[in-house]
């Protein structure tokens, strides 16, 4: 390795690809700076150097990038707790804004960080949101290493230490801006000069003053090819680099035969070009592209923020519990979780015993115990009792659509993925044999309609309009289902919502109402003390039948009452020590399994049977209040020729209740426990039927991520699982027959939309064969189709909205 002061010969950077004002060689390859050298053979070292095969000098300038002591603030314990989302034993996450993120190499290289540094467990990074989620082992490496090996490599985070649980800025693209206002200004300005060539036919009778405008145009046109122009050239130019023909390869190359032929004629003098045509090409693509993106900016904006999110918790106010949206949550307010509920935000442990599951965050799924006065990061689900928890930063409901939507911790059903048929990278090569033909064509019979006909057709079969039309349908449904108190995980539920045939039921707070319930018990009289003890076992519980037993039971404090050793038995059954004293209350086989002799009565409808101190006491009888509307709903299932079936834990005394419910339209499964529903959706698949389950988010967790499409019906509480691929508000149960049907029209309205589009083009391209179509008349249609697209993707998916009565 060696230094050359002077260059001889002006070279270019292997690694960035900026001129070297000093050439730094190292494998004979020429290096701008130390830095760009260093990132070089960091990634030679680690075998990564294939980073340069997915584009040309795809790296970003690393001089200056690196300070030794810039990022020394970052080994403030108070900083690391503001930047940092979760932390354990074995590893901490982080998410870092990274606005140098521009191609597929710089996905390719943030997503290889492990094999830079054995620190790094793992890194994914989101390109349309230009951020990189890592996992690093803070054993191994700090979080000030990690910011210092991404800006060593080029892409150093932006890090702001202001609210990051405020709503995310919406980034403003100047550059797009200036580029939108050149070409707008300079194609209106070359049209003005034009005119007079327009109004005499070409003939100018002054002298010189024809070729003062041409050469005014000739200027005026230059910003616009080397500026405005540039993002469609540097598009089609890295797809060709990836032997992959994207669909700005025809618009850039209708650019350059438009611009080319034009500088020609006015060189050559044989004539005045089509500078008007070119300018107003690149000014109306670059108009359709920013109302496209804006248009989706604004889809994206709403899911992020403004979609219906039905989480709540408990929070303790003037000593009273009280139920509220888990956005309301606020620093310093004091919350209450209960087994398998969710924490929403980073809280200090006041009061209870945490066992901390943290597998929706980190993967693993062994519970971490906390003491006292410890942090416990949001995303963790506690197991076992009720525990006290004091807020210390308010909730992110995006940071929790997040770990939703996280590939690394799922599996990849109903994956989000980006929407491009499978023929539309083919569409590209098809467009370029018309061309081809048409240029052949025109060349024998007329060669002056060449370059109108040729240029036409490259840009009106532009196939924008094609791959925006399931886009923005899927964009404007979601935002309808959301409305409508339904949030699904993506887009890609959609599509399996409209292929499902056959629908799952759990019973209990899903067909029946979580806080409306008849409570009655029958046995032995209960003492205050005895009912203290109950009450005070049932709070500690989530699941419908422990809070409607716990809120039947009135007058009794439970202020200084010592529980221990509470364990939740799934469909079963809960147990726990109150102070000192057993205490076992669950259905029959739960209390005979524990060596308990009940006696023999009949019992119908849900119940739960009351043991302390190893005595059976008695019995609480619940009585359900179903949902209004169902009857209404399964009429309209059973038109649907949906297959219905219901998984209930509880005995079959409301067989002949639910039959009527249904019409007799329903398959009924009692005493299920949670296993048994798996492996029943599991049947059903295996007879090739699309199964939606609909379940409480609890005991369903296994059935729900079994189902091709898993629905969680939630009340105002955390019971939330990353299992299911949508949350429903449990006041619009009644509404899934309307849900499904809306769904199946999505599917249809996209139909529609390409078979348009498709007609469009094939159109278009008739009349650009022919030479019936201007080069800047195409520019326009083809905006205002993509225009057009969007316009009514929404006109037609709020239709149907509205049709389905949602």
């Amino acid at each position: 390795m060696h230094i050359i002061s002077e260059p001889i010969i002006k070279t270019t950077c292997y690694h960035c690809g900026e001129q070297c004002d000093e050439i730094i060689v190292a494998d004979d390859k020429n290096f701008c700076c130390e830095g760009c050298k260093q990132v070089y053979l960091l990634l030679n070292e680690n075998n990564l150097c294939s980073y340069y095969n997915f584009d040309k000098n795809p790296g970003i300038k690393a001089k200056g990038k690196f300070v030794s002591e810039k990022f020394a603030y970052l080994d403030d314990d108070s900083v690391i707790r503001k930047l940092i989302q979760f932390s354990n034993d074995a590893q901490t996450n982080v998410i870092f804004s990274l606005p140098q993120m521009h191609c597929s190499s710089c996905i390719f290289l943030l997503e290889n960080l492990h094999r830079i540094n054995d620190g790094i467990i793992k890194s994914q990074a989101n390109f349309q949101r230009k951020e990189v989620f890592v996992i690093f082992d803070h054993k191994k490496i700090s979080l000030r290493k990690v910011v210092e090996l991404l800006a060593f490599i080029g892409y150093e985070p932006y890090i702001s230490l202001n609210d990051t649980k405020t709503k995310k800025e919406v980034r403003f693209n100047k550059k797009r801006i200036y580029k939108i206002g050149v070409a707008g200004f300079c194609f209106s300005n070359i049209m003005m000069l034009s005119f007079p060539e327009y109004f005499s036919s070409g003939n100018i009778e002054q002298n010189g003053l024809k070729e003062t405008f041409t050469w005014l145009n000739f200027g005026l046109s230059l910003p616009v090819l080397f500026f405005s122009a540039s993002g469609f050239f540097v598009s089609a130019w890295k797809g060709l680099q990836q032997k992959f023909l994207n669909i700005d390869a025809p618009i850039a190359l209708a650019i350059l035969v438009t611009y080319g032929r034009s500088y020609y004629e006015i060189i050559s003098g044989t004539g005045s070009g089509y500078l008007d045509s070119g300018t107003g090409i690149v000014f109306f693509m670059l108009i359709g592209r920013w109302f496209q993106d804006k248009t989706y900016d604004s889809f994206s904006f709403d899911r992020d923020y403004l979609s219906y999110f039905p989480l709540g918790v408990t929070v303790i106010k003037e000593q009273q519990e009280k139920n509220i949206p888990v956005t309301q949550i606020k620093k310093g307010d004091h919350i209450i979780i209960r087994h398998e509920e969710m924490i929403p935000a980073d809280a200090v442990l006041l009061k209870g015993d945490a066992n901390v599951d943290y597998s929706f965050v980190s993967g693993e799924n062994i519970p971490l115990q906390k003491r006292k006065g410890e942090l416990i990061y949001a995303g963790g689900k506690q197991i076992g009792g009720m525990i006290e928890l004091e807020v210390v930063n308010e909730t992110s409901q995006s940071y929790i659509t997040q770990l939703w939507n996280n590939d690394i911790f799922s599996d990849k059903k109903n994956a989000d993925k980006s929407f491009v048929h499978p023929w539309s990278r083919y569409f590209t090569m098809a467009l370029f044999t018309v061309a081809i033909s048409t240029a052949i064509y025109w060349w024998i019979n007329e060669p002056s309609k060449i370059l109108p006909a040729v240029t036409s057709v490259l840009i009106v079969a532009c196939p924008c309009s094609l791959l925006l039309a399931a886009t923005f349908t899927h964009g404007n449904m979601l935002r309808i289902f959301g409305k409508n108190k339904l949030y699904l995980k993506n887009a890609s539920v959609i599509e399996a919502m409209a292929d499902v045939d056959t629908i799952v039921f759990d019973k209990t707070g899903t067909l029946t109402q979580h806080n409306i319930a008849n409570v009655i018990y029958e046995g032995t009289q209960l003492m205050p003390g005895e009912l203290k003890a109950i009450k005070a076992v049932t709070l500690q519980s989530s699941h419908p039948l422990s809070k409607a037993i716990a809120g039947s039971i009135n007058g009794i404090a439970i202020q200084n009452t010592v529980i221990t050793s509470f364990k939740e038995h799934s469909g079963k059954g809960i147990e726990a020590m109150v102070d000192g004293i057993p205490v076992r209350l669950g259905n029959t086989n739960f209390i005979r399994s524990g060596g308990i002799n009940l006696p023999h009565v009949n019992i119908t409808g849900p119940h739960v049977h009351v043991v302390l101190n190893n005595i059976y006491l008695g019995t609480y009888k619940i009585g359900n209040q179903y949902r209004e509307g169902l009857n209404e709903m399964c009429s309209g299932l059973a038109e649907g020729k949906y297959g219905l079936h219901i998984l209930s834990g509880d005995n079959n005394a409301e067989k002949t209740h639910l039959k009527n419910i249904f019409n007799n339209n329903v398959n009924i499964n009692f005493e299920q426990q949670p296993q048994q529903k798996l492996d029943y959706i599991k049947q059903l698949q295996l007879q090739h039927k699309h199964v939606m389950m609909l379940g409480d988010g609890l005991n369903d967790a296994g059935a729900l991520k079994q189902s091709n499409v898993g629905i969680a019906v939630s009340e105002n509480h955390t019971q939330f699982t990353p299992a299911s691929d949508a949350i429903l508000d449990g006041s619009n149960v009644h509404l899934t027959g309307k849900f499904l049907e809306y769904a199946r029209s999505g599917k249809k309205i996209v139909t529609a939309i390409f078979i348009v589009s498709i007609l469009y083009n094939i159109v278009g391209l008739f009349f650009a064969t022919q030479a019936l179509l201007s080069p800047m008349v195409a520019a326009i249609l083809m905006p205002a189709s993509s225009i057009s697209i969007v316009i009514l993707a929404a006109i037609l998916s709020s239709a149907s909205a509205n049709m389905k009565g949602l």
